[in-house]
């Protein structure tokens, strides 16, 4: 079966919704305006690249097979991602054709993908492999369609308009639907397959997300998994794009949008830390006084980690002690620990290993009035593949291991 994507033909990915939807040839042929020959051929090829029948043959008809009805629905949404940026970027547009949705090719959605992320025509050229001209024809062949400018000269460079980024989004979401249908269509048959992109915050990448992704891995081994990290704000965006599928970490309250979805798993509970000869280490619970006259190591401003802390002292009637060092790296915090005599705010997860090694404490108990919500964040609507679920199910399992009892 054939994983790559961009290697399908979309027009005849349409017809397989087409087809499905009508259950004829003949009448999916006039919608989508190919003669009933060319779509059979179409469809023959489709077949032969995914290794497996779509459709049953019938004197009366067509009806989809289980992988042919996975692929129809996965290509519904994806046709609805296209038509919906399609009808906003087109608003107030003089030119362009009627539903250029519909006229989309799979080059001109590579192109267009290759150079939001690449950021150049020449990166997205070497990204794809396709030449320059061909990826700058791809593009302009787009804005032809649409009647919109997508990409437009800044200096010596290019930058992408509004519209190019919401169309790029779109297209990487539709990308998105057809390779969750061929994942879906490989577990038909009990392959592994697919891949899992995750969005690690810190508050998860410590113990809870290698434990589940060594889990995973071990049951399904031909499943990809793709792990970035960064700050909820370095990595909301990737998932909108579709470039991540969920975040792991912290939620957010507001909750960043009605575009996205949050799941809680546990709630967690920040506490003071020191390396493990600091002078606090045996004072039992130090006052808020006694901890204001260290110096702090802390995350930026804006950040919710950077709240807590400041309520710590504004709560207790105290003026916030000045930060000389701001840090949201546990890598860095650790190290800088360890050279003297700082405090710093963090989940006991995230530093439970340097705890377990000696070189790190916690200073008194965990604070009450802390608590945050680990959870799920996901695109709103979003469908996972089997893969994608059963990993989620494992993570829910494992954060059973993590809930906090309700008397404390």
């Amino acid at each position: 079966m054939s994983r790559d994507v961009f290697a399908l033909n979309l027009r005849h990915l349409r017809a397989v919704l087409a087809v499905a939807r009508l259950g004829s040839v003949s009448a999916a042929a006039s919608e989508i305006n190919l003669s009933q020959p060319a779509l059979t051929q179409g469809l023959a090829q489709l077949e032969r690249q995914l290794g497996q029948p779509l459709f049953d043959r019938r004197p009366d008809g067509m009806t989809a097979t289980p992988a042919g009805g996975i692929l129809a629905a996965r290509m519904e949404a994806s046709a609805q991602h296209l038509a919906e940026a399609m009808r906003h970027i087109r608003r107030g547009a003089a030119g362009g054709f009627m539903r250029p949705d519909r006229l989309i090719t799979m080059v001109q959605v590579r192109a267009l993908i290759a150079l939001r992320k690449e950021g150049g025509f020449v990166s997205a050229a070497n990204a794809t492999g396709l030449s320059q001209p061909a990826l700058h024809r791809a593009v302009r062949d787009v804005e032809r369609l649409c009647g919109v400018m997508l990409v437009e000269r800044r200096g010596r460079g290019v930058a992408m308009t509004e519209a190019g980024l919401r169309l790029a989004r779109a297209f990487r979401l539709a990308i998105g639907e057809i390779a969750a249908a061929i994942a879906d269509m490989q577990a038909l048959d009990g392959t592994d397959g697919g891949r899992i992109a995750i969005g690690a915050m810190p508050l998860a990448r410590a113990r809870l997300l290698p434990t589940a992704v060594a889990d995973f891995h071990r049951a399904f081994p031909g499943v990809a998994l793709d792990i970035a990290e960064g700050s909820h704000s370095e990595l909301i965006e990737p998932l909108r794009d579709g470039e991540l599928d969920i975040l792991v970490g912290a939620l957010r309250d507001p909750a960043p949008g009605a575009d996205v979805e949050q799941v809680p798993l546990f709630t967690d509970r920040l506490a003071v830390f020191a390396r493990a000869g600091h002078p606090l280490r045996e004072a039992g619970q130090p006052s808020i006084a006694t901890l204001a006259a260290y110096p702090w190591l802390i995350a930026r401003a804006g950040t919710p980690l950077r709240g807590h802390w400041e309520a710590l002292f504004t709560t207790a009637g105290m003026p916030v002690p000045q930060v000389m060092i701001e840090c949201g790296s546990v890598m860095m915090l650790r190290g800088l620990l360890l050279e003297g005599d700082f405090l710093t705010l963090l989940s006991p997860d995230q530093v439970a290993l340097e705890v377990e090694a000696g070189m790190l404490a916690m200073v008194g108990a965990p604070l009450t009035d802390t608590r945050r919500v680990i959870g799920l964040t996901t695109r709103t609507g979003w469908r996972p593949t089997a893969s994608q679920a059963r990993f989620i199910d494992l993570l829910k399992a494992r954060s059973a291991d993590y809930i906090l009892p309700e008397t404390e």
